[in-house]
């Protein structure tokens, strides 16, 4: 049963008022429309954070766990001073001063003579190719100045 609009009402009413009882659908749509805009608000929000996250772990940069950090940091803080950090940190590429210094040392050794420390194993298992390790030569052998 539709009941008509009251007397005093004027009959040419706009679309979105609804006759009483029945859904008001403008109201639905807004409300799934300001749903996903929240939603995808904060999607767009959290992807921009963690750029400079996915950027570093992309490059493969030595410094991916201290911008993580940052980005976790500036999240939770509101600190945006963090966030720039990050940023740039993911943008650089810091030099690597470990290996060459390892290989000067290593040079330095095969120099003098004496054996290098024994190396610490990157993987639990030897390499099944791998030729077996010379023992080191201690000074009692000669391999030492006394």
């Amino acid at each position: 049963m539709v009941i008509p609009p009251h007397e005093a009402a004027n009959h040419a009413l706009p679309f979105f008022i609804t006759p009483p009882g029945s859904t008001d659908v403008l109201m639905v749509v807004a409300a799934i429309l300001l749903i996903g805009g929240v939603l995808l608000t904060g999607v767009l929000f959290l992807r921009l954070h963690s750029l400079p996250e996915r950027m570093a772990h992309k490059g493969k940069k030595l410094q991916f766990e201290i911008v993580a950090v940052l980005c976790l940091l500036a999240l939770f803080t509101h600190v945006h001073m963090f966030w720039v950090i990050a940023l740039l940190l993911a943008f650089i590429d810091i030099p690597d001063f470990l290996a060459p210094l390892n290989r000067i040392a290593g040079a330095a050794e095969v120099v003098a003579g004496t054996a290098p420390p024994p190396q610490e194993p990157s993987s639990a298992e030897p390499a099944p190719d791998a030729p077996p390790a010379a023992p080191p030569v201690s000074p009692s052998q000669g391999g030492g100045h006394a």
